[in-house]
């Protein structure tokens, strides 16, 4: 059975009996509601407790390898003025896309309406990380000085993720651009750290139908039906930001930055977001996305392959868009009031972040449980999430391929339009003729892979 089959089978499995001992549990005796109670309490909420606790960790040796790999995958030293446009342009789309994220959730409000009472019946797990204290100083420079930690451990330890996300990306530069032989050996070794956590993770989410299943069992059970409705509201806002953000703001930097047509564009990207929506995995359609932006698009080969390549790994403004929505949607669903700077600080770590994602399904459920942990929200409130992450699994995974693929675009100076803008080829403008010159010369694009 398929992992998407079997998760949707413990959805499934877990919704029903859920409500079912929602329904029931009035009508049962005083002995009989014990044995339900039970059976939530010692089975269910252990069950989706490990879960959860395999997620946090795997939290920071994750989040460190895979941002220092996605650092060192742009090669600053080497294609330092690609990178720089590379880099660019993630910071200001990924802020742009958690900015559509955050506007969206709190003028709809989807995770407003729940009574507390209910809310209070649903948080009775134990073991949940403390919430990383908060900086003394709550003023913008104050907040600018505690990004940097004095102590890279204690900031892991202590669960203060923006350090050890700002630890990550400087030595993934210094890594990057040292270029001894002792630096390379230890860029290898954390690789292998990467690929044995991808393994770990792959083995989590082999759990995930049981783990899944019993939190929503657990909410369901002590909620009923009344939680179904701002779940439903939180699928629509997800996925308004994120068509907002594909069609609209990919379309407008495509014509006004890069001087591409939309229509040309979405048009020649088919075949990479079929792949995208079909896989949920940004890395698995790596492949699919490289064919588009060199057969169709005719985009230069060295750029295309290093954006591409890069993107699937730092440039997932969808993904920074699902995890902003995502935690101020929980957020009100338990009623913690964030204010403006604390929002601010989720979106600036929803922007870091997104260069830590894992491409592949479900890689964003770690990083939203540090969030939530961050700013003091339960990180049980997943279980109302997780019933649906499939589906926006693989929209938002279509919206960062196609981010990727238009990255490319930009980096490569967009496309000369001629006179028919149906025509899907044409020959390469002098900045993408630029761009092939300086990257044949400077990096053989084959080596892009390495």
């Amino acid at each position: 059975m398929a992992s998407q089959t079997r998760i949707l089978v413990g959805i499934g499995v877990g919704g029903t009996l859920g409500l079912l001992a929602n329904v029931l549990q009035p009508r049962l005796s005083p002995e009989q509601q014990g044995y339900v109670e039970g059976l939530i309490s010692n089975v269910a909420d252990p069950l989706g407790q490990l879960f959860l606790r395999l997620l946090f960790m795997l939290v920071v040796p994750l989040l460190f390898a895979a941002v220092v790999m996605g650092v060192c995958e742009l090669d600053l030293k080497n294609l330092g003025k690609m990178g720089a446009r590379m880099m660019g342009y993630t910071v200001v789309v990924s802020t742009i896309a958690v900015l559509i994220g955050l506007v969206t959730v709190n003028v709809l409000g989807p995770g407003r309406g729940l009574p507390q009472a209910l809310i209070d019946e649903a948080v009775k797990a134990k073991g949940i990380p403390a919430p990383a204290a908060a900086p003394e100083d709550a003023s913008v420079v104050g907040v600018l000085v505690s990004m940097v930690p004095d102590n890279p451990l204690k900031a892991a330890a202590n669960g203060d993720m923006i350090g050890l996300i700002f630890f990550s990306l400087i030595f993934g530069m210094a890594l990057s651009v040292s270029g001894t032989p002792a630096a390379k050996h230890l860029q290898q070794s954390i690789q292998g750290l990467y690929d044995a956590l991808m393994v770990l993770i792959h083995w989590v989410l082999a759990f995930a139908p049981i783990g899944v299943g019993a939190l929503i069992f657990s909410l369901l059970a002590r909620l009923g039906l009344d939680v179904l409705i701002p779940v439903g509201r939180y699928v629509g806002v997800v996925v308004l930001g994120l068509s907002l953000h594909m069609f609209g703001v990919y379309s407008l930097l495509l014509k006004f930055v890069s001087g591409a047509s939309p229509i040309w564009f979405f048009r020649g990207v088919r075949e990479a977001m079929v792949t995208a929506f079909s896989t949920s995995s940004s890395a698995a359609t790596l492949p699919t996305a490289i064919k588009v932006a060199e057969e169709d698009l005719k985009l230069p080969r060295n750029v295309s392959r290093f954006v591409l390549t890069a993107g699937s790994a730092m440039n997932q403004n969808g993904t920074a868009l699902f995890e902003g929505v995502t935690v101020l949607f929980l957020a009100q669903v338990f009623q913690v009031d964030l204010t403006i700077m604390q929002q601010a600080l989720v979106m600036g770590v929803c922007i870091l972040a997104g260069i830590g994602t894992a491409g592949i399904p479900a890689g964003s459920l770690p990083v939203i449980a540090m969030i939530l942990v961050m700013v003091g929200v339960p990180p049980e409130g997943l279980g109302l999430v997780l019933g649906v992450d499939r589906l926006l699994d693989m929209c938002r995974t279509t919206v960062n391929v196609v981010g990727d693929i238009a990255a490319a675009v930009f980096v490569a100076g967009g496309k000369q339009q001629g006179d028919d803008d149906d025509q899907g080829g044409g020959e390469l403008d002098d900045a993408e003729q630029q761009l092939r010159l300086e990257g044949e010369s400077s990096r053989d694009p084959g080596q892009l892979f390495a």
